[in-house]
């Protein structure tokens, strides 16, 4: 930002209302300094202890293709700010879609009064805050063509009817087909009291596949997603032939399958989004936002065994295109690699500011949010059980009966790490080999007991695509694992 009208001497509060600011309002950029410190040393000198502002832009279309039509295109543009003032280890948050001096101003002045501060008196100095030199992440890597560089609508709507029509040739008993496209382009910006001054582009897409079979009374869904961040070409790159012969093969088997019996067996989970009971059972659990409601068990066992001695367990921010990496998180801290569980040892927690303020521990670039009107929180990025010294087929090998987890579908989690997770596609394990196919199964278990039944893994870790709701809204996240054997765990059935 360039300021047009600044006193000679040291800016005081009475002088605020001549100011004005010239700045750049599509890009957020060098020019957006003068007015942000001024903004953040008013925080200050009204007597918080700490203050972030928060700018975003985006850019998200949604494309759905139904058996032969594109019977959806769902764009949405938005740009806000959200300012946080901290006092002591309290907070208070607002948020708002005014982005002017005066509009920033406002948001700051409603969030001072929350805490019970005032703007200083009008003949008092407002300190300067020194910001950084600008952290700018999108320059340094290109980011700035990035969204010139993805599909445009048409050409999205073209290749999701080009796999409807590739997954019909490939599937049988098909009652509907449904291809999903997004693409979400967000530019942010943070400045902070304690001089962070960092910007970013984000990328992130996903693309895939729904199909619905039915034959009589057998019904059967399945679906296959993928998403990448940070690859301009994502969609053109799609290998939509292979992911149809994979639902289709999937559906043909799981359409006549038997009902599984309930009961208590040893089982298998597949890699990729098998992880997806790890995020939710334990990743959420050893988040400094459940520390501070005292809704972990976990709280106090850092340094403690909490888990198998052969299961390790990292959340990070840095494996490339995986859905949950980004260059800094939503605080503007560079990301970075968390160790979770060593050798079922808890090592780690995650925290953003706030839950560092409030627990003592460090913050590990996992302060996320949706968007602009949410507060960031201590979130997961990517989040996976560490790869294991045994082959897949020696976790097979070990089991008389059980069953085999090849695909989670939807489920539920408690508060304290109870779940019940339904699987999509599963199979029988009898003497060590995958037999018939099986379905209507649900896990059924508890975080801090199936931790410790966590006896093999396997050398094949897998990433997959997902979507993660809590405190700071829904956030894009990677979960993963290589195969792994649960000694024993609840399966409902009939």
């Amino acid at each position: 930002m360039n300021l047009a009208t600044l006193p000679d001497s040291l800016l005081i509060t009475q002088q605020l209302p001549q100011l004005h600011y010239t700045v750049t309002r599509d890009r957020f950029d060098e020019s957006w300094r003068s007015p942000l410190s001024t903004l953040l040393g008013l925080g200050r000198a009204a007597g918080a202890d700490f203050v972030e502002i928060f700018l975003e832009r985006v850019n998200y279309i949604n494309c759905l293709a139904e058996d032969d039509a594109i019977t959806s295109i769902s764009p949405s543009l938005s740009t806000g700010a959200g300012v946080r003032v901290f006092k002591g280890t309290g907070d208070c948050y607002v948020s708002t879609n005014d982005l002017s001096f005066n509009g920033l101003k406002t948001a700051l002045e409603k969030g001072l009064s929350i805490l019970g501060l005032t703007l200083p008196s009008p003949q008092s100095y407002i300190p300067e805050i020194n910001l950084e030199l600008l952290r700018d992440y999108a320059a340094v890597r290109g980011k700035d063509q990035w969204f010139d560089q993805c599909s445009p609508i048409r050409e999205m709507g073209e290749v999701l009817l080009d796999a409807n029509a590739r997954v019909q040739s490939k599937a049988s008993h098909l009652q509907s087909r449904r291809a999903v496209y997004f693409r979400d382009w967000q530019e942010v910006l943070v400045a902070a009291s304690d001089g962070t001054f960092a910007r970013d582009i984000r990328l992130t897409q996903s693309v895939g596949y729904s199909l619905l079979c039915a034959d009589g009374e057998h019904r059967t869904s399945i679906g296959k997603r993928s998403g990448s961040t940070g690859q301009p070409d994502f969609l053109r790159t799609w290998n939509f032939e292979s992911d149809a012969e994979e639902v289709a093969e999937s559906a043909g088997k799981m359409l006549y399958a038997d009902y599984v019996e309930s009961g208590t067996y040893p089982i298998v989970m597949a890699n990729q989004f098998g992880g997806v009971i790890f995020h939710e059972a334990c990743g959420h659990l050893l988040e400094t936002t459940q520390i501070e409601r005292k809704t972990t068990p976990f709280m106090d066992k850092k340094g403690e065994k909490i888990a198998h001695e052969n299961l390790t367990a990292w959340d990070e921010g840095l494996s490339p295109d995986a859905f949950g990496t980004l260059d800094m998180d939503d605080e503007g801290m560079p990301t970075q690699r968390t160790l979770l569980i060593e050798n079922g040892v808890l090592k780690n927690f995650l925290s953003d500011r706030a839950g560092s303020i409030r627990t003592g521990h460090p913050r590990t670039g996992s302060g996320r949010r949706q968007n602009y009107t949410y507060a960031a929180a201590s979130r997961m990025r990517n989040t996976y059980i560490a790869p294991g010294d045994y082959a897949v087929d020696d976790l097979f090998a070990s089991i008389d009966k059980g069953i085999y987890c090849k695909n989670m579908g939807g489920g539920s989690v408690g508060a304290t790490g109870q779940f019940n997770f339904a699987v999509s596609e599963a199979y029988l394990i009898e003497n060590g080999a995958v037999t018939k196919p099986l379905k209507g199964a649900t896990l059924i278990g508890e975080a801090v007991e199936i931790m410790n039944k966590i006896s093999m893994c396997s050398q094949d870790l897998g990433l997959a695509a997902g979507f993660c709701g809590s405190v700071s809204g829904s956030i894009y996240v990677t979960v993963g694992q290589p195969h792994l054997k649960v000694d024993s765990i609840t399966v409902g059935g009939r």
